[in-house]
């Protein structure tokens, strides 16, 4: 009987060792970095899309000449557009630089003082007036020394002293007027100086205001879209939409919690929603700024209250030539670990 039993002991324990289930092999944790970041994303323009309105302010202008199309490519500076006002204020430049022309002419004669013919003209009659001078005190001495002879009366005496004093004050006159003919004096140069930076200012001032009449682009890139038409007054709307679509982006907004995982350079994938290919991008840009994205919808696993951080991804240039004309459509990133 004994042995019945340690025999069916040993069985049982036997039994219990072969069908022994070895523990679960533990799961090797992946790090967050291993991980890759999924999310939404849009196509932009690496310049972002430009809305060019009046350059005036917010004053309503009406629209005059439309110099272009869209798609339409156009240079850096190229004009675009012209206002209605734009000849008005033509007119005004016009008139202003006409004004800077005489102030500066004013300024020429100015420091010019006098022309050569006029300085030897001026030469001319100071030596004349000196050699007149020159006489007329001789004839005064000479009339002063006959007095107390007798020969000579004294009112005769007083009229070639006054006579030579007279001469000599011809010749101080001459004196002055050829100093002033030989060099401007400081004050007229100041003067003359100033009026000229004054009608430079507004001749300036003009051209900055004409120019507020005229809309030029602001980068070289490719007109997308017109908000107006010649006749139009230009309003919130503006005039146009440009873009420079040789460098494509695509803004992936990234929940905050997923930034960790993310680096500059690294590669991602882009699919286009009903499209089977895939297209590759970089990570370029990885904003600074954690906006609250609200969801409206019905779904009750929706996220209502969501934080996104803006990432751009360059595009390559098979990316560029699919998307180049998909501004602002929606796509799906995948960034890779």
């Amino acid at each position: 009987m004994l042995g019945l039993i340690a025999a069916g002991a040993v069985a049982v324990a036997g039994y219990y060792v072969a069908n022994r289930e070895d523990p679960a092999p533990t799961r090797a944790v992946q790090p967050v970095e291993a991980l890759g970041v999924g999310a939404l994303g849009r196509v932009e323009p690496a310049t972002r899309i430009r809305r060019l309105g009046a350059p005036g302010g917010m004053n309503v202008t009406r629209l005059s000449r439309l110099l272009v199309e869209e798609g339409a490519a156009v240079t850096e500076h190229q004009l675009l557009a012209e206002l209605a006002d734009a000849p008005q204020k033509d007119a005004q430049t016009a008139r202003a630089a006409a004004a800077l022309a005489e102030a500066e002419a004013r300024l020429a004669l100015a420091r010019a003082a006098g022309r050569a013919e006029e300085r030897r003209a001026q030469q001319a009659r100071l030596a004349a007036l000196r050699a007149a001078e020159e006489s007329a005190r001789r004839e005064a001495d000479r009339a002063d020394r006959l007095v107390p002879s007798g020969a000579g009366g004294v009112a005769e005496a007083e009229r070639r002293r006054f006579a030579a004093i007279r001469a000599t004050a011809e010749v101080a006159e001459a004196e002055a007027e050829l100093a002033r003919l030989q060099s401007p004096r400081p004050e007229d140069l100041a003067v003359a100086e100033a009026q000229r930076d004054a009608a430079r200012a507004a001749h300036q001032a003009a051209e900055a205001e004409a120019e507020l009449s005229r809309i030029r682009a602001p980068i070289a890139g490719t007109i997308l879209l017109l908000h107006a038409r010649p006749g139009d007054l230009l309003g919130n709307d503006g005039l146009l939409d440009m873009a420079d679509l040789t460098r494509i982006d695509v803004v992936a907004d990234v929940y905050e919690t997923d930034l960790p995982r993310l680096r500059l350079g690294q590669s991602a994938e882009v699919q286009i929603p009903g499209s089977p290919g895939r297209l590759n991008a970089t990570v370029r840009e990885i904003g600074w700024l954690v906006r609250r994205t609200t969801q409206a919808g019905t779904d009750p696993v929706a996220a209502v209250d969501a934080r996104t951080v803006p990432v751009r991804l360059a595009l390559d240039a098979a990316g560029i030539a699919a998307l180049g004309r998909r501004a602002n459509m929606q796509v799906q990133v995948a960034i890779r670990p």
